[in-house]
């Protein structure tokens, strides 16, 4: 079963989108000028960005294949970003062919690109919701036509939540959290990967200010502040960490040599 929404699909040129500059530092081709100017600006001041993508991207897979691992078959990634292979579904139905996903973002790129994430196992089921993370109603609306809320999932927001503001009039990204959390069943999981000034305060300060610069609002988070959204719920180990350590594979081990990645995650369960 595989399955997208419709949405308006004109795609603001005029300055950058976060899931474009990502795609840029991953090596990809669908991103503007625009992007890719708000990507080498940052690159000049943050020589981190790089192998903080791919480290993101690698922590991905090490906490969907955990998750699938201990018995969860629903998943939902919110800011899914441009597909790069191997995505979300392919790590969770490679565990257990029967998983079903639900890909969730907000920029019509990703929209364009639906189809290649929806190309899943016959067991399983991939889907797309066109959505926005501010809108909790209409997300968990769109993404319940595929998953069953009564039963757990895995919820990740990966390299997400640093792009929006945690002022109750604003974003208010803690009671955000708090509405998806509360949403899932027993048994279900918070995956979180998120920007800290703690390791690497200079330069994440310049590349904040370059983000916010070019409108794109931008919220590096501390330790304290960061594992604050895992408030009530059981955290997996080794708990919240800088990204490489969190359940590091060899690659993983290696690419630490490459220097530090300013950026925390963590994985945590609903008891």
């Amino acid at each position: 079963m595989t399955g997208s929404k419709a949405a308006p699909t004109r795609v603001d040129t005029s300055r950058p989108h976060p899931a474009r500059v990502y795609d840029w530092w991953l090596g990809g081709k669908d991103n503007y000028p625009v992007d890719e100017e708000l990507a080498r600006k940052i690159l000049a001041v943050d020589g981190t960005v790089l192998r903080g993508a791919r480290a993101n991207r690698r922590f991905m897979h090490r906490a969907v294949r955990t998750a699938a691992e201990a018995g969860i078959r629903q998943f939902l990634d919110i800011g899914t970003g441009i597909p790069t292979e191997p995505n979300l579904h392919q790590v969770a139905q490679g565990v257990a062919p029967e998983c079903r996903v639900v890909y969730a973002d907000n920029d019509p790129i990703v929209l364009r690109h639906a189809e290649a994430l929806l190309h899943g196992t016959a067991e399983g089921s991939t889907a797309y919701a066109h959505a926005d993370v501010r809108d909790v109603d209409a997300l968990l609306g769109r993404a319940g036509e595929s998953l069953d809320f009564a039963e757990p999932v895995a919820l990740s927001l990966v390299a997400l939540t640093h792009y929006l503001s945690d002022d109750p009039e604003g974003d208010d990204v803690y009671g955000l959290l708090g509405k998806y959390v509360a949403a899932l069943a027993p048994g279900s999981c918070l995956i979180l990967s998120q920007v800290t000034p703690d390791l690497s305060p200079e330069a994440i300060e310049k590349a904040a200010d370059h983000f916010r610069r070019s409108g794109t609002p931008f919220y590096p988070r501390s330790l304290a502040e960061f594992s604050r959204f895992f408030d009530g719920l059981e955290l997996l180990g080794p708990g919240v960490i800088p990204v490489y350590g969190w359940r590091p594979e060899p690659e993983d081990v290696a690419a630490q040599a490459e220097g530090i990645v300013p950026v925390y995650a963590g994985v945590a369960r609903k008891a």
